[in-house]
């Protein structure tokens, strides 16, 4: 009868594992509808409730965590989904084991939301939850757990007071006030005793929003510099690294005359060492002295002086390669290497895993144009290499060290046709946010584009139709954004709100024990 009842109140959110397993899985993948190609941005200030409900209505902390983890396992897969071509059935073991992530996430939604809660509990979730969520975003943000690709905040890169509150916080703060304002939502709408406490969320959610974009400071003008993009558009069969490399210079050739500072090309751009190649070397010193701007070319190849096949940011002059050099750091799981190859290496049976591991490099790098931009002494670039551009971290070090533009070079042409490459293009802009510094986003297949210091995109971005070359006018910046002065404080206050979250049901436990203890028996 009692469990007849219950399921008659709750419905499918109590009736049947299986149905309620799968709404789990459908809820949590909702927000990668958020993100690009879709860009339902607007969804993710409602888009996590439903799965916040299914959580709340779980008739234990064991069946919390499942819903957590099979919410989460949904979202990876969602956000993640380009991938199965590429890894087939593996993704779907990836997923279910980083979805586990989600788990404790869930335990304490329903520690403070499940049952009746009232206005302490409420008002506890309010904090507490987006700060567990945070957490989660943290640990999975890992380079050897896939890295931060669909960071909840990152689908607001197209909102001006989103990207303005990143540049105080990062994209931590965006995700956090996104998980708050949802949490504010569930509490209103299925917490009778504490709508009030709700309410006052959203409005908290909304005056944070308002007050960032009213009162945090802006980046001021320095000036502009031409950065010229080159991309050649998919280009196979038989000798497509020397086609590319053909096609990619008379791409360049179209830009004498146009004046830019700087020609970008994308990742793996030359397919060969260039000491190897001493012809490519000297036709790439020759497109410079022609256009009369350095390139920044990216050589995915064998080295000469160092064992391995590295991918390597480097810049070439008139007289050819200036010295300057940056080797990729972060690499991809499985796209560049395979985690534990000893254990997982069956994964290249099944997918397009590599091969062959690739090396990383051990150092960002600052690299000075000797001539060129509006500063004295060069411009002052940073380049970073693909999915380095997803990492707030290694943006905000080249910005601190000096960097005036930051360059990303990225080839996205396995997942030309999924949401892959405008979800990778709309980071350049959460990037720019948050240093006041533009991004400028070069790709060999994907979606080129560029950012200015407010995140703003700067020209016409080049669509992964196109197999062109465009020079942008790229708005320079002075001063130091508030999240490149001061870190990751959202985070660090995160992990402060957990460790006293999880102090006070300690003393709650340690208290409740006490009050049960029989009182001695007087003679």
């Amino acid at each position: 009868m009692v469990k007849a009842s219950s399921a008659r109140r709750y419905g499918p959110l109590r009736a049947g594992p299986w149905r309620r397993g799968a709404l789990a899985v459908v809820a949590g993948a909702l927000p990668a509808l958020c993100f690009p190609a879709p860009a339902l941005w607007w969804l993710a200030y409602v888009t996590l409730v439903p799965w916040l409900l299914l959580i709340r209505s779980a008739g234990s902390g064991r069946r919390a965590a499942l819903d957590g983890w099979l919410g989460g396992a949904g979202f990876l897969l969602a956000v993640h989904h380009w991938l199965l071509p590429s890894l087939h059935v593996f993704i779907l073991v990836l997923a279910a084991l980083l979805g586990l992530l989600w788990a404790p996430w869930g335990l304490v939604v329903h520690r403070l939301l499940g049952g009746s809660p009232g206005v302490g509990r409420c008002a506890a979730a309010l904090v507490v939850v987006p700060s567990a969520w945070l957490m989660v975003e943290l640990v999975r943000s890992w380079e050897y757990l896939g890295g931060p690709w669909g960071l909840f905040g990152a689908s607001q890169w197209q909102v001006a007071p989103a990207l303005r509150l990143a540049s105080l916080g990062g994209i931590w703060l965006v995700s956090f006030l996104l998980v708050a304002l949802n949490t504010a939502l569930a509490t209103l709408v299925r917490a009778p005793r504490a709508r009030a406490t709700g309410a006052v969320g959203v409005l908290a959610c909304a005056a944070v929003a308002a007050g960032g974009w009213v009162w945090a400071p802006q980046p001021r003008g320095a000036g502009t510099v031409r950065i010229a993009v080159v991309q050649p558009g998919v280009i196979s069969g038989a000798h497509s690294p020397q086609r590319r490399f053909d096609r990619e210079e008379e791409l360049t050739r179209r830009l004498v005359g146009h004046r830019p500072d700087l020609v970008v090309w994308g990742e793996s751009s030359v397919g060969e060492d260039l000491d190897r190649r001493p012809d490519l070397r000297n036709r790439l010193a020759a497109l410079s002295r022609e256009t009369g701007a350095d390139l920044l070319v990216n050589v995915d190849a064998r080295r000469t002086d160092r064992p391995g096949i590295f991918k390597s940011s480097v810049l070439i002059g008139p007289g050819g390669p200036t010295g300057d050099r940056y080797d990729k750091m972060r690499l991809v799981p499985f796209g560049e290497y395979v985690p534990a190859r000893s254990v997982l290496g069956w994964a290249t049976s099944v997918g397009k895993a590599a091969g062959e591991d690739r090396q990383r490099g051990e150092r960002q790098v600052l690299m000075r144009l000797p001539a060129g931009g509006t500063a004295a002494g060069g411009l002052r670039i940073g380049p970073l290499v693909c999915f380095e551009s997803a990492f707030p971290d290694m943006s905000r070090k080249l910005a601190r060290d000096g960097a005036q533009v930051i360059v990303a070079q990225s080839a996205t042409s396995t997942f030309q046709h999924s949401w892959a490459p405008r979800q990778h293009a709309s980071l350049a802009a959460m990037r720019a946010a948050e240093t006041w510094r533009p991004v400028v986003h070069a790709t060999l297949t994907g979606v080129s584009t560029v950012a200015g210091p407010r995140g703003e995109i700067v020209g016409t971005p080049l669509g992964t139709e196109r197999s062109a070359s465009a020079v942008y006018e790229v708005p320079l910046a002075r001063g130091t954004s508030p999240y490149v002065r001061t870190g990751d404080w959202a985070v660090l206050g995160s992990v402060g709100i957990l460790v006293c979250y999880a102090a006070a049901e300690v003393l709650r436990r340690f208290t409740r024990r006490e009050v049960r203890k029989p009182a001695p028996e007087h003679p």
